[in-house]
């Protein structure tokens, strides 16, 4: 997304789901796994993937390979998120929502694992819709990225000269 070299990063990995799923083929069912993979830096940087093969741990190799080509840069402060966001993919529907210091990470399922990689120490979140784990690390990540700086926001809207603004 955001073109992060990964290499120069040291990425700590967590597995969030493992799924079989079957393909009925004459002659009976072929079984293959899908895994759900989360990496991140605790600085700010996380990302996700979906790594699919025969077995197991080839499906967690290529999920963590495909998480780390799409990390995404987290906006936060003092530990937690600048403001209250909602964020949809699919049926899940994720609240971030930013917490006083000392708070904690209240939040659960794959919300946790994704917040705890990016590096957030207190907020507090509620995921509502479906409790698909891949739909929610989807969502949270999609909140998470597109979150910004109250600093660069405004800095953008003082840097527009007068009737130069864009309509939509």
């Amino acid at each position: 997304m955001e073109g992060i070299d990964y290499n120069e990063l040291t990425l700590n990995e967590k597995l969030v789901d493992i799924r079989r799923v079957a393909k009925v083929v004459k002659g009976g069912r072929r079984f293959s796994f899908t895994a759900l993979v989360v990496v991140g830096d605790g600085h700010g940087r996380v990302g996700a993937g979906l790594g699919r093969a025969k077995e197991i741990p080839e499906a967690i190799r290529k999920g963590g390979a495909i998480a780390r080509k799409q990390l995404v840069s987290v906006a936060m402060k003092d530990g937690t998120i600048p403001y209250k966001f909602v964020a949809k993919s699919g049926a899940a529907k994720v609240l971030l929502k930013p917490a006083a210091p000392g708070t904690g990470l209240i939040a659960g399922g794959g919300v946790r694992v994704v917040l705890e990689l990016a590096g957030i120490t207190d907020i507090l979140t509620k995921s509502q819709g479906t409790d698909n784990k891949i739909n929610v690390v989807r969502a949270t990540i999609l909140g998470l990225s597109q979150i910004r700086d109250p600093q660069q926001i405004l800095a953008r809207r003082k840097s527009k000269p007068l009737g130069e603004e864009t309509i939509g």
